[in-house]
């Protein structure tokens, strides 16, 4: 048996944050909760909600499915822009 919805999505977005280089301080602005919130959802303590994953998905740039599908296939479905470059690593670090 695989995993479930709520493990997969946790593993989901914690593979576009590592994907887009963005913290829980991000994703919480984005659905309009606080970093804490964000911390136990992916902790598992909260379940996301379906409105959390319309929301992730319509802020990563993927079809809500394809968030749902797991990490592989979202971070797959990931805009080009979205992603982390090395570009991006060198503007972050001040470089």
């Amino acid at each position: 048996m695989g995993l479930g919805l709520e493990e997969s999505l946790r593993l989901t977005v914690a593979a576009l944050m590592q994907a887009t280089g963005e913290s829980q301080r991000a994703i919480a602005t984005a659905l309009g909760l606080t970093q804490t919130q964000v911390s136990r959802r992916q902790s598992g303590t909260t379940a996301w909600s379906l409105r959390d994953a319309d929301v992730l998905a319509e802020y990563y740039g993927i079809g809500p499915l394809d968030l749902l599908a797991g990490p592989t296939r979202a971070c797959e479905a990931l805009p080009a822009a979205r992603r982390r470059t090395a570009h991006t690593e060198k503007e972050r670090s001040g470089e």
